[in-house]
């Protein structure tokens, strides 16, 4: 891995948290009923609940984990949590966009005011993780960043498997 980029700073890293909120509204918007709770496979999340998901994530592992080493002197021990077992129990599917998007903005407005207000010398301090060994908010930011535009692809490529099948020839455009 080059990290001779030196990575984000806290300002960046609130800039593309918003960013990334802004084109997940961006595209839900233009999503129908339909597509918004489509699922491409058994077992895959519709567009719904990778919002579901990502307001989870944004509770208990990002800004969660960032509030908890904030919160002490001493680093934190997190607790795991099993993704799709609380994507099953939030039953999100079964819930309106507009809600979804009200509950992520209010989260994420707030993670971006969080993340605009670390220190730099703030990047260094961490957390105990249970899987994967000390977290520094540093590590954290970088991961946020990458898990949003991953769940984002996932979209996108959940309305590119519900168009595929009604494209007809012009599926010949986009076959190798």
């Amino acid at each position: 891995m080059d990290r001779t980029t030196g990575g984000l700073d806290p300002a960046g890293a609130a800039a593309l948290l918003q960013a990334s909120a802004s084109a997940l509204r961006g595209e839900l918007s233009g999503l129908s009923p339909a597509l918004l709770a489509w699922h491409p496979a058994l077992g895959e999340w519709c567009a719904k609940e990778v919002v579901g998901h990502l307001i989870e994530a944004e509770q208990r592992g990002f800004a969660g984990r960032i509030r908890q080493i904030l919160a002490g002197p001493e680093a934190p021990r997190f607790a795991a949590w099993d993704p799709a077992e609380v994507a099953r129990s939030r039953r999100d599917c079964a819930r309106e966009i507009e809600g979804l998007l009200g509950e992520f903005g209010a989260l994420r407005d707030a993670s971006v005011r969080l993340v605009g207000s670390l220190r730099t010398t703030d990047l260094g301090r961490g957390g105990e993780h249970p899987s994967v060994g000390y977290l520094p908010i540093g590590d954290l930011l970088h991961e946020w960043v990458h898990h949003d535009r991953n769940h984002i692809r996932q979209i996108l490529a959940n309305v590119q498997a519900f168009v595929w099948p009604h494209m007809g020839n012009a599926q010949r455009f986009s076959q190798p």
